[in-house]
């Protein structure tokens, strides 16, 4: 199939693009990469009166590092991330994940502000925005504001962006000294999106875990964090009882469903067996860097 017809916005500015959103309501799309909206719109699950185009808006394109973040404008590529040194520097667990995003041709053309809007249930980057309490920076006909990831994301497919709001850049505070991580992902083929995935981070400091934050995908209609798993491991070594623990509390929390691809038993099952393997990882990571 092919989309049904619909009117073609270039906008050349943030502020162009937001006022060519309100001005055609809840009927416009925004299109970037394209990488989930034009399936969708050849499928016809979507019939926009309108699309603007993002593309060509100078400055949304960058990775910039602060004191405190990393900085990185809506039309980055996946690809860029993936392959950028300081990402690999300061959050080499996002360079990691982004390895596991689709196929090379999807990864260069896919944006990380058109990932998080999109919101698949199963995607990497909503996930990791939650592992690294991303702050998402939007802005629409009246303004500016700053939504942080643990309340963008509502529900499958659906965040806190209203009809003529538009992601423009997405904060990443870097991570704390002496921390490790861990990444652990299933899906049927290479580049498919996961039945499951987990990452890990974990902060040492003498010998226990000062700080944990456990994420996971394709588990449930959104990314998630599991903070009672998180706050069961503070204040301890990482031993076989607590990783055993942890798993559990993840197994607890998640809300899988039965599809073509996998039960939901296999899918929990497949967390615990995840969480396990990439707690394991941060904290060898972690106490490495510690020594």
């Amino acid at each position: 199939m092919k989309p049904a017809s619909f009117d073609y916005i270039v906008a050349e500015s943030i502020d162009m693009a937001v006022a060519s959103l309100k001005e055609a309501g809840a009927d416009a799309k925004i299109i970037a990469g394209g990488q989930s909206l034009v399936p969708m719109l050849n499928f016809r699950l979507l019939r926009p009166s309108v699309l603007v185009d993002i593309n060509g808006i100078a400055g949304l394109a960058f990775i910039e590092e602060t004191d405190k973040d990393l900085r990185v404008g809506a039309l980055t590529r996946h690809h860029q991330l993936e392959t950028s040194p300081v990402i690999a520097r300061h959050l080499p667990i996002l360079s990691c994940a982004m390895t596991h995003v689709a196929h090379l041709a999807i990864r260069n053309r896919g944006t990380i502000g058109g990932s998080l809007s999109h919101a698949d249930p199963a995607a990497e980057l909503p996930m990791m925005a939650l592992l690294l309490n991303a702050a998402l920076h939007v802005a629409s006909a009246s303004g500016k504001r700053t939504v942080a990831a643990r309340d963008f994301f509502l529900d499958a497919l659906t965040v806190d962006l209203e009809g003529d709001d538009m992601v423009t850049e997405i904060a990443l505070p870097k991570l704390p000294p002496r921390t490790g991580w861990g990444f652990e992902e299933v899906a049927r083929r290479h580049g498919d999106f996961a039945l499951a995935a987990v990452a890990v981070t974990l902060t040492v400091a003498g010998g226990a875990i000062a700080q944990a934050r456990i994420a996971l995908t394709g588990v449930g209609p959104t990314a998630l964090r599991t903070t009672a798993a998180e706050t069961l491991l503070i204040g301890h070594a990482l031993e076989p009882n607590l990783i055993g623990r942890a798993i559990e509390a993840v197994r607890a929390v998640i809300m899988p469903e039965t599809d073509l691809h996998a039960s939901a038993d296999y899918r929990r099952h497949l967390a615990g067996v995840l969480t396990g393997r990439a707690l394991d990882a941060a904290w060898r990571r972690a106490t490495a860097s510690a020594a």
